[in-house]
Protein backbone atom coordinates (compact mmCIF):
# COMPACT_ATOMS: atom_id res chain seq x y z
CA UNK A 1 0.00 0.00 0.00
CA UNK A 2 1.69 3.33 -1.11
CA UNK A 3 2.05 5.97 1.70
CA UNK A 4 0.16 9.60 1.04
CA UNK A 5 2.45 12.22 0.76
CA UNK A 6 1.52 13.65 4.65
CA UNK A 7 2.66 10.09 5.58
CA UNK A 8 6.17 10.15 3.83
CA UNK A 9 6.74 13.50 5.54
CA UNK A 10 5.95 12.14 9.02
CA UNK A 11 8.02 9.59 8.66
CA UNK A 12 10.90 11.54 7.34
CA UNK A 13 10.43 13.83 10.30
CA UNK A 14 10.64 11.18 12.48
CA UNK A 15 13.70 9.29 10.84
CA UNK A 16 15.23 12.63 10.80
CA UNK A 17 14.89 13.05 14.88
CA UNK A 18 16.37 10.17 15.37
CA UNK A 19 19.47 9.85 13.33
CA UNK A 20 19.78 13.84 14.85
CA UNK A 21 19.41 12.15 18.30
CA UNK A 22 21.41 8.82 17.42
CA UNK A 23 25.07 8.63 18.83
CA UNK A 24 25.34 5.67 16.06
CA UNK A 25 23.16 4.42 12.95
CA UNK A 26 23.54 0.95 12.04
CA UNK A 27 21.90 -0.30 8.26
CA UNK A 28 21.08 -3.81 8.62
CA UNK A 29 19.10 -6.55 6.44
CA UNK A 30 16.34 -8.45 8.05
CA UNK A 31 14.07 -10.23 5.26
CA UNK A 32 13.49 -13.62 6.29
CA UNK A 33 12.67 -13.09 10.23
CA UNK A 34 9.27 -13.54 11.47
CA UNK A 35 7.01 -10.91 13.16
CA UNK A 36 8.14 -12.59 16.55
CA UNK A 37 11.52 -12.99 15.80
CA UNK A 38 11.38 -8.62 15.02
CA UNK A 39 9.74 -8.06 18.09
CA UNK A 40 12.40 -10.07 19.89
CA UNK A 41 15.23 -8.22 18.56
CA UNK A 42 13.34 -4.76 19.19
CA UNK A 43 12.94 -6.04 22.85
CA UNK A 44 16.56 -6.50 23.30
CA UNK A 45 17.73 -3.24 21.47
CA UNK A 46 14.83 -1.26 23.88
CA UNK A 47 16.71 -2.64 26.98
CA UNK A 48 20.01 -1.67 25.64
CA UNK A 49 18.51 2.13 25.05
CA UNK A 50 17.98 1.39 20.97
CA UNK A 51 15.53 1.35 18.48
CA UNK A 52 14.88 -0.63 14.75
CA UNK A 53 12.55 1.72 12.29
CA UNK A 54 11.61 0.43 8.83
CA UNK A 55 12.03 2.03 6.29
CA UNK A 56 12.27 3.02 2.55
CA UNK A 57 15.55 3.89 1.22
CA UNK A 58 14.61 7.08 -0.43
CA UNK A 59 13.00 8.32 2.92
CA UNK A 60 16.46 7.29 4.74
CA UNK A 61 18.26 9.07 2.63
CA UNK A 62 15.70 12.17 2.97
CA UNK A 63 16.09 11.91 6.34
CA UNK A 64 20.35 11.76 6.92
CA UNK A 65 19.94 15.14 4.39
CA UNK A 66 17.73 16.87 6.80
CA UNK A 67 19.43 15.55 9.70
CA UNK A 68 23.24 16.45 8.31
CA UNK A 69 24.70 13.49 8.04
CA UNK A 70 26.47 11.98 5.31
CA UNK A 71 24.88 11.09 2.24
CA UNK A 72 23.94 6.90 2.00
CA UNK A 73 24.07 5.77 -1.03
CA UNK A 74 21.11 3.64 -2.34
CA UNK A 75 22.38 2.33 -4.73
CA UNK A 76 24.62 0.31 -3.40
CA UNK A 77 22.02 -1.09 -0.77
CA UNK A 78 20.29 -4.16 -1.93
CA UNK A 79 16.72 -5.06 -1.03
CA UNK A 80 14.35 -3.49 2.13
CA UNK A 81 16.81 -2.19 4.58
CA UNK A 82 16.11 -1.81 8.74
CA UNK A 83 17.97 1.41 10.38
CA UNK A 84 18.98 0.49 14.28
CA UNK A 85 19.41 4.00 16.54
CA UNK A 86 21.94 3.56 19.29
CA UNK A 87 20.96 6.71 21.83
CA UNK A 88 23.35 5.33 24.84
CA UNK A 89 25.98 3.60 24.25
CA UNK A 90 27.15 4.00 20.47
CA UNK A 91 28.21 0.14 20.33
CA UNK A 92 24.98 -1.51 22.11
CA UNK A 93 22.61 -1.31 18.89
CA UNK A 94 25.56 -2.29 16.55
CA UNK A 95 26.23 -5.57 19.34
CA UNK A 96 22.91 -6.67 20.00
CA UNK A 97 22.29 -7.26 16.59
CA UNK A 98 25.32 -8.53 15.21
CA UNK A 99 25.27 -11.00 18.55
CA UNK A 100 21.60 -11.93 17.20
CA UNK A 101 22.82 -12.30 13.51
CA UNK A 102 25.00 -15.67 15.15
CA UNK A 103 21.83 -17.08 15.96
CA UNK A 104 19.33 -15.98 12.73
CA UNK A 105 21.17 -15.74 9.49
CA UNK A 106 18.64 -13.27 8.48
CA UNK A 107 20.15 -10.10 9.95
CA UNK A 108 23.17 -8.74 8.63
CA UNK A 109 25.00 -5.17 9.11
CA UNK A 110 25.66 -3.48 5.52
CA UNK A 111 26.61 -0.27 6.72
CA UNK A 112 26.13 2.63 8.92
CA UNK A 113 27.12 6.35 10.48
CA UNK A 114 29.16 6.70 12.97
CA UNK A 115 30.74 10.02 14.36
CA UNK A 116 29.86 11.73 11.16
CA UNK A 117 31.14 9.49 9.14
CA UNK A 118 30.15 6.62 7.03
CA UNK A 119 30.94 3.00 7.28
CA UNK A 120 31.39 -0.11 5.06
CA UNK A 121 29.89 -3.43 5.77
CA UNK A 122 33.46 -4.52 7.19
CA UNK A 123 33.72 -1.03 9.58
CA UNK A 124 30.07 -2.12 11.11
CA UNK A 125 31.05 -5.04 11.43
CA UNK A 126 33.87 -4.06 13.25
CA UNK A 127 32.34 -1.67 15.54
CA UNK A 128 30.25 -4.41 16.70
CA UNK A 129 32.76 -6.56 17.86
CA UNK A 130 33.80 -3.83 19.87
CA UNK A 131 33.86 -3.63 23.39
CA UNK A 132 31.05 -1.84 24.67
CA UNK A 133 31.34 1.24 27.21
CA UNK A 134 31.09 -0.99 30.29
CA UNK A 135 33.93 -3.57 28.76
CA UNK A 136 36.02 -0.29 28.36
CA UNK A 137 35.61 1.39 31.65
CA UNK A 138 36.32 -2.26 32.83
CA UNK A 139 39.53 -2.70 30.90
CA UNK A 140 40.35 0.78 31.77
CA UNK A 141 40.26 0.77 35.27
CA UNK A 142 42.35 -2.49 35.29
CA UNK A 143 45.21 -0.89 33.52
CA UNK A 144 44.93 1.83 35.47
CA UNK A 145 45.00 -0.68 38.50
CA UNK A 146 47.43 -2.66 37.37
CA UNK A 147 50.42 -0.10 37.60
CA UNK A 148 49.34 1.45 40.76
CA UNK A 149 49.28 -2.27 42.29
CA UNK A 150 52.88 -2.95 40.91
CA UNK A 151 53.59 0.85 41.99
CA UNK A 152 52.43 -0.25 45.93
CA UNK A 153 54.31 -3.04 45.36
CA UNK A 154 57.43 -1.60 45.14
CA UNK A 155 56.94 1.46 47.94
CA UNK A 156 55.68 -1.54 50.28
CA UNK A 157 58.64 -3.65 49.80
CA UNK A 158 61.54 -1.15 50.93
CA UNK A 159 58.92 0.53 53.55
CA UNK A 160 58.30 -2.52 55.01
CA UNK A 161 62.04 -3.69 55.13
CA UNK A 162 62.41 -0.27 56.61
CA UNK A 163 60.22 -1.44 59.31
CA UNK A 164 61.71 -4.23 60.00
CA UNK A 165 64.82 -3.54 61.19
CA UNK A 166 63.52 -0.27 62.80
CA UNK A 167 61.79 -3.19 65.26
CA UNK A 168 64.83 -5.33 65.14
CA UNK A 169 66.78 -1.90 66.62
CA UNK A 170 63.91 -1.10 68.89
CA UNK A 171 64.49 -4.55 70.63
CA UNK A 172 68.38 -4.65 70.66
CA UNK A 173 68.36 -0.98 72.14
CA UNK A 174 65.44 -2.33 74.89
CA UNK A 175 67.73 -5.34 75.79
CA UNK A 176 70.57 -3.26 76.22
CA UNK A 177 69.02 -0.87 78.50
CA UNK A 178 67.64 -3.51 80.63
CA UNK A 179 71.09 -5.26 80.90
CA UNK A 180 72.52 -1.96 82.18
CA UNK A 181 69.67 -1.00 84.65
CA UNK A 182 70.51 -4.22 86.56
CA UNK A 183 72.67 -3.26 89.87
CA UNK A 184 75.93 -4.43 90.24
CA UNK A 185 76.86 -6.40 93.70
CA UNK A 186 78.39 -4.17 96.03
CA UNK A 187 81.50 -5.85 97.14
CA UNK A 188 82.20 -3.57 101.09
CA UNK A 189 85.79 -1.92 101.33
CA UNK A 190 87.95 -3.66 103.17
CA UNK A 191 89.52 -2.20 106.67
CA UNK A 192 91.79 -3.19 109.50
CA UNK A 193 88.94 -3.74 111.92
CA UNK A 194 87.06 -5.80 109.48
CA UNK A 195 90.12 -7.76 108.84
CA UNK A 196 89.95 -8.78 112.52
CA UNK A 197 86.49 -9.14 112.93
CA UNK A 198 86.85 -12.05 109.83
CA UNK A 199 89.83 -13.63 111.40
CA UNK A 200 87.82 -13.85 114.84
CA UNK A 201 85.04 -15.24 112.98
CA UNK A 202 86.97 -17.76 111.26
CA UNK A 203 88.85 -18.47 114.51
CA UNK A 204 85.81 -19.35 116.29
CA UNK A 205 83.94 -21.90 114.37
CA UNK A 206 87.57 -23.90 115.30
CA UNK A 207 87.56 -22.91 119.20
CA UNK A 208 84.00 -24.15 119.22
CA UNK A 209 85.12 -27.20 117.12
CA UNK A 210 88.09 -27.76 119.57
CA UNK A 211 86.14 -27.24 122.54
CA UNK A 212 83.46 -29.96 121.26
CA UNK A 213 86.65 -32.48 121.00
CA UNK A 214 87.57 -31.38 124.49
CA UNK A 215 84.12 -32.62 125.86
CA UNK A 216 83.73 -35.64 123.58
CA UNK A 217 87.16 -36.79 124.93
CA UNK A 218 86.59 -39.59 127.56
CA UNK A 219 87.69 -39.26 130.77
CA UNK A 220 90.77 -41.12 131.91
CA UNK A 221 90.22 -43.37 135.25
CA UNK A 222 91.86 -41.94 137.99
CA UNK A 223 94.63 -43.95 139.36
CA UNK A 224 94.07 -45.60 142.91
CA UNK A 225 95.78 -44.46 145.49
CA UNK A 226 98.79 -46.49 146.91
CA UNK A 227 97.71 -47.91 150.53
CA UNK A 228 99.58 -45.88 153.07
CA UNK A 229 102.32 -48.43 155.14
CA UNK A 230 101.38 -49.44 158.50
CA UNK A 231 103.30 -47.87 160.73
CA UNK A 232 103.96 -49.29 164.48
CA UNK A 233 103.86 -46.76 167.67
CA UNK A 234 107.78 -46.99 168.12
CA UNK A 235 107.93 -45.74 164.88
CA UNK A 236 106.02 -43.35 165.12
CA UNK A 237 107.43 -42.20 168.75
CA UNK A 238 110.62 -42.41 166.66
CA UNK A 239 109.55 -39.64 163.76
CA UNK A 240 108.06 -37.43 166.85
CA UNK A 241 110.72 -37.41 168.92
CA UNK A 242 113.47 -34.92 167.85
CA UNK A 243 117.03 -34.18 168.96
CA UNK A 244 117.27 -30.94 170.38
CA UNK A 245 119.18 -28.61 169.59
CA UNK A 246 122.56 -28.01 172.35
CA UNK A 247 123.15 -24.81 173.07
CA UNK A 248 125.61 -22.22 172.18
CA UNK A 249 128.24 -21.66 174.01
CA UNK A 250 128.17 -18.22 175.61
CA UNK A 251 131.41 -16.12 174.62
Amino acid sequence: MALTREQKEAQVKELTEKMSGASSVILAHYIGLSVAEISELRNQLKESEAEMKVAKKTLMKLATEQAGLPDISTETLEGPVSLIFSFGDPLSGAQIAFKYSKDHKQVELIGGVYDGKLLSKEEAVELAKMPNRDELLTIFARMIRSPLVSFASMCGSPLTGFARALSELAEKKSSEVEVKAEPAEVVPARTPQSDGEDKKEEAAPEADAAIEQKDEKPEEPKAEAAPEPDTSPEQAEEKTEEPEPEPKPES
